[in-house]
């Protein structure tokens, strides 16, 4: 408890500095008070003016190739290098479809009323883009290792940045602590859903002590390791098959609440386009708030243009760079378009800000159970209310359990940057699957929040941003030239030269081409 205790006041002296990243310049008074702007910090403007850019350049890429992306998506295509485009997409939902999808929604929704919904979609809509050139960046530059492909961040970050090593070594550096540091709050997340899980069964609050918490830390611990020493393609395996069930069981359960609720969807759908522009007064009134709140929460939900997620990317074997964009764009649509949609749907038809029986400025402080109630106040009030919320909390600790994956997973492809020996591999999956699992589950069981680690994960999270955004504005020329090849030659097998690149490995090669 003492070292835990001690770790977390260690970090509090970082904290500040996380502060300032994500709010600059709005801690300067002259800019927090210019109207609208002065609601954003400059991450938030960066992030979805990067994806306007994007969509202009492209010509609205992400629209174009929408119906391309699906049926890419379902393609069966793999080799002996690279896994198929669907255990792909399945493997980077497994970092986007989170706990975010609930806990981001319903924090956009607390604060910034049913209007943040609108702006949640529009920065999707635009960040689209930007996930189709950071992840065709990530097709373009990726390499062998062994019999796998690796790539991401830290190798188009090197290639772009004059090839030097020291650029990569320090994207994988950054990636690897955010990651870690990513980890203790999944964990946390997962013992949370449980216990709401136990509740609806037992109509209890189980003790963070009790016997049912230790068996849960080790599965927990068990599970990622299992997984994560694998390879990527024993995580594929999970992945592929618990994402697609989570995600439909969650959207199945949802949709069965908004038809016995149809009647209030047209009130909900004025609530969010009323509400975009006129917040009502209980989550400010200010038309500032809900854009803001929108489009931050939307954007942390889908990851669009952050770089966090392109190691996904980059283990496909794909015949053009720009397929796997496509497929990848379609990521951000389902996070935010559909599984954020239905999510909000939830808290906003529940409306429990309005109830006189809720201690709405109490309750409105832990997300969660904003959402749980909005799902009891939903719910046909019979006895498969106590069901339907074991069946959302279980969804819930799936959803943290596969970000866990994904974490691990990622810092390992990072890794191979620095080196692609076992040794290198298999101490990142120690780390992440029997050092820092450990630590979350023991941050919960000694009933610790250690919210400084949190936020510490945070300004890690930022200083990526800050780092990829640029590398893939600068990048973007090579995306544009790919995809000129790709609709100029009906997307045959790219060749890097063929867009003035010459890369030192033997995947988009003219040999290559003639071979497949």
């Amino acid at each position: 408890m003492g070292i835990l205790e001690a770790i977390n006041s260690f970090f509090a002296n970082i904290v500040p500095i996380g502060d300032i990243l994500w709010v600059f310049p709005q801690n300067f008074e002259w800019y927090a008070n210019i109207p609208v702007l002065g609601s954003f910090p400059f991450a938030i403007i960066l992030l979805v003016g990067m994806g306007i850019y994007f969509t202009c350049r492209t010509k609205g890429v992400q629209f174009r190739f929408f119906r391309r992306g699906w049926q890419v998506l379902f393609r069966k295509k793999a080799s002996d290098n690279g896994v198929s485009p669907f255990a792909a997409f399945m493997l980077s939902m497994g970092m986007r479809v989170g706990p975010g999808n609930i806990i981001g929604v319903t924090g956009a929704i607390s604060l910034g009323g049913p209007g943040a919904l609108l702006w949640m979609w529009v920065s999707a809509l635009f960040g689209m883009a930007s996930s189709f050139v950071e992840s065709t960046l990530a097709q373009i530059f990726k390499e062998r290792d062994g019999d796998e492909y690796v790539g991401g961040l830290p190798y188009y970050g090197q290639k772009l940045c004059g090839n030097k090593k020291a650029v990569g070594i320090a994207l994988t550096v950054f990636y690897i602590i955010f990651a870690m540091l990513s980890i203790p709050i999944q964990t946390f997340h997962v013992f949370t859903a449980t216990g709401g899980a136990i509740g609806a069964v037992t109509g209890t609050v189980a003790e963070r002590t009790s016997t049912l918490y230790y068996v849960l830390a080790v599965v927990i611990i068990v599970g990622t390791a299992f997984a994560v020493f694998g390879g990527i393609r024993r995580v594929t395996k999970v992945t592929d098959k618990m994402v697609p069930v989570m995600a439909v069981i969650y959207i199945a359960i949802v949709l069965f609440l908004m038809v016995i609720n149809i009647r209030f969807f047209p009130a909900f759908i004025e609530s969010v386009f009323v509400g975009a522009f006129k917040p009502e007064s209980v989550f400010g009134g200010a038309f500032g708030v809900a854009l803001s709140q929108g489009i931050r929460r939307g954007l942390l939900s889908n990851e669009a243009g952050q770089g966090t997620i392109t190691m996904s990317a980059a283990v496909s074997e794909q015949d053009h760079p720009c397929d796997q964009g496509f497929v990848q764009a379609i990521g951000v649509f389902v996070d935010t378009i559909v599984i954020c949609t239905i999510s909000a749907f939830v808290v906003c038809t529940a409306h429990i800000w309005d109830d006189p029986k809720v201690d709405w400025s109490t309750l409105s402080q832990s997300k969660i159970d904003v959402f749980m109630d909005s799902i009891k106040a939903l719910a046909p009030g019979t006895g498969a209310d106590a069901i339907i919320v074991l069946i959302i909390c279980i969804c819930y600790a799936l959803f943290a359990f596969t970000s866990l994956l994904g974490l691990v997973s990622f810092a390992s492809i990072a890794g191979t940057r620095i080196s692609k020996g076992k040794a290198c591999k298999n101490t990142i999956r120690i780390l992440g699957a029997l050092v820092f699992v450990p630590f979350g589950t023991l941050c919960v069981l000694a009933g610790l929040e250690l919210d400084n680690i949190w936020y510490v994960s945070d300004l890690i999270n930022i200083a990526l941003v800050f780092c990829n955004a640029p590398i893939i504005l600068f990048g973007g020329k090579y995306v544009l030239r790919a995809l000129r090849d790709y609709v100029e030659n009906d997307g045959r097998r790219f060749v890097a030269s063929d867009i003035g690149l010459e890369l030192d490995t033997d995947i988009w090669t003219e040999e290559r081409r003639k071979r497949v």
